[in-house]
């Protein structure tokens, strides 16, 4: 019996040694444990943010889903615009064509957003609100069984203490053996929850460069959904641009002669053509032609009437300022110059000329290189401007005055920058290639120019008796009336022609 006392005094003693040591996790599975609840923290957050992201709604099919998203109410709206405008407005097509652009685009955006759902937030939010949960609700069942298990040890301590003082021995040593194998089975499930614990945190931290991997996943699906939709964007820019191209209806201010001729179909500009002819009705005796400014609301309602094409012109023939600026305006703004970047320094060279003759050779040389269409429609001008010229005694526009308003509009170089700069570095030279080309317009431009060039406009026969402050209007711009082709026609402009000059040009 006393054997048996000292067997359990001296395992109760190593039992309080073991008890002083409470803690079950190592080091290394505590820092596991620390940055688990981080990565909870954190992939619980990613989810969240990413959600807010999405368009759709998340859980539902795809179909239902494509239908909900902004781009593909977007798309509808633009698509039944365009059916509402119909084939004849160019908004109505690009509607069309750009509605099913974002037609595809939302498809696009459909699909990828199932994607991130597939592969992004059902991993994050399983590893967020199921895994690592169940992992720390692990940790706390195990400190629940280490704390029964230290209460089992705490009832075995104190009945192994006071059996040396029990009066029944043989009764106190079995309880006493009851609670050791109550405080043994206790410490068994301690050790089994520690064990699958700790191969479970262990299991988390090696696979910590998958958790890693749902980030460069999403980055990945972004790339690709974005090269997705620019493929699709791209795929449609062709048609869009054929469309803009078909389309005749372009504004003429800020467009190439070129192409502006090229679209209407027209020889020479419509801003030029019509204002001649609204300037010949009602401004060849005006004082100041292109000196006086007009307007500026008036202007800018004639330049968008022209830009339009529209035939409603009648309001502006009363004020030829107005004409005669929107004139100015439209030569100005043409991406190059009507003489061109390419002769400026040809232009300027001829005008540096001395001799008069040889000079007025050097600017014919480089009248003749101009391109088809800019020649043409220079020689319009003119012819039209020496028309004007003819009248400077009552107008007082006289071919020097004409150069030095007009001049710095028809030639710059293609380095200055400013309207200012512009016409202070060629002002001088300008004026030496603009003036003798009017002074000498039927040499430089022998035959006659019908103003009237594409019939669009009808000349009014004069009203009786105008008051002293109405003006006659030449009518507008037509359709379906007879025009008249010979009331414009331009006359030669006297002027001396050196002998040298004449007999040096080609046919002489």
């Amino acid at each position: 019996m006393k054997k048996q006392f000292n067997r359990m005094k001296q395992l109760a003693n190593q039992t309080v040694g073991r008890a002083e040591k409470t803690e079950v996790l190592s080091d290394d599975l505590l820092q596991i444990e620390r940055r688990m609840e981080l990565v909870r923290l954190v992939s619980h957050n990613a989810h969240k943010r990413l959600v807010t992201c999405l368009q759709g709604h998340i859980g539902t099919e795809a179909e239902k889903r494509h239908k909900k998203l902004p781009l593909t109410a977007l798309s509808q709206a633009m698509q039944d615009g365009g059916s509402q405008l119909g084939e004849e407005s160019l908004i109505g097509k690009m509607m069309d064509v750009c509605g099913e652009a974002e037609s595809r685009l939302a498809s696009e955006l459909m699909q990828h957003e199932v994607q991130l759902e597939r592969d992004i937030l059902e991993p994050l939010n399983q590893l967020a609100e199921v895994d690592i949960p169940n992992i720390l609700r692990q940790r706390k069942q195990l400190a629940k069984l280490v704390l029964d298990y230290d209460s089992a040890r705490a009832r075995w301590l104190q009945a192994s203490k006071s059996i040396h003082f029990s009066t029944n021995y043989q009764a106190t040593a079995a309880k006493v053996e009851t609670l050791k194998d109550e405080m043994d089975e206790a410490l068994n499930k301690v050790e089994m929850c520690k064990d699958q614990l700790s191969a479970d945190m262990y299991n988390f931290s090696s696979k910590e460069g998958d958790y890693a991997r749902y980030y460069v996943i999403l980055v990945e699906a972004q790339a690709d959904y974005h090269r997705r939709s620019l493929a699709a964007l791209e795929g449609v820019l062709p048609t869009i641009q054929a469309q803009k191209d078909s389309w005749m209806e372009k504004p003429a201010y800020g467009t190439a002669l070129e192409e502006h001729l090229k679209r209407s179909n027209r020889e020479i500009a419509l801003p030029l053509e019509a204002c001649v002819m609204m300037l010949l009705e009602t401004g060849m005796k005006e004082e100041g032609l292109f000196r006086i400014a007009a307007g500026a609301s008036k202007l800018k309602k004639l330049k968008a009437a022209l830009d339009c094409s529209t035939s409603q012109l009648e309001e502006f023939y009363s004020d030829p300022h107005a004409v005669a600026g929107a004139l100015k305006s439209y030569l100005r703004e043409l991406p190059e110059p009507l003489l061109t970047f390419s002769l400026y320094d040809e232009w300027t060279q001829a005008s540096n000329v001395s001799d008069p003759d040889r000079r007025l050779q050097a600017l014919w040389v480089a009248c003749d290189g101009l391109p088809k269409n800019h020649k043409a429609n220079f020689r319009y001008l003119v012819k039209f401007l020496a028309k004007l010229a003819q009248d400077s005694e009552v107008n007082k526009m006289t071919p020097s005055n004409i150069a030095i308003v007009l001049g710095p509009n028809l030639l710059w170089s293609k380095t200055e920058g400013t309207l200012a700069e512009m016409a202070a570095a060629t002002s001088v030279h300008v004026v030496a290639i603009i003036e003798p080309i009017i002074q000498h317009a039927d040499w430089f431009f022998p035959d006659d120019v019908d103003f009237n060039v594409s019939g669009m406009f009808v000349a009014m026969t004069p009203e009786p008796d105008p008051g002293p402050f109405e003006r006659r209007r030449p009518g507008s711009l037509v359709d379906g009336d007879t025009p008249r082709k010979d009331r414009y026609l331009s006359y030669p402009v006297a002027a001396p022609v050196p002998a040298q000059v004449s007999a040096s040009m080609p046919g002489h």
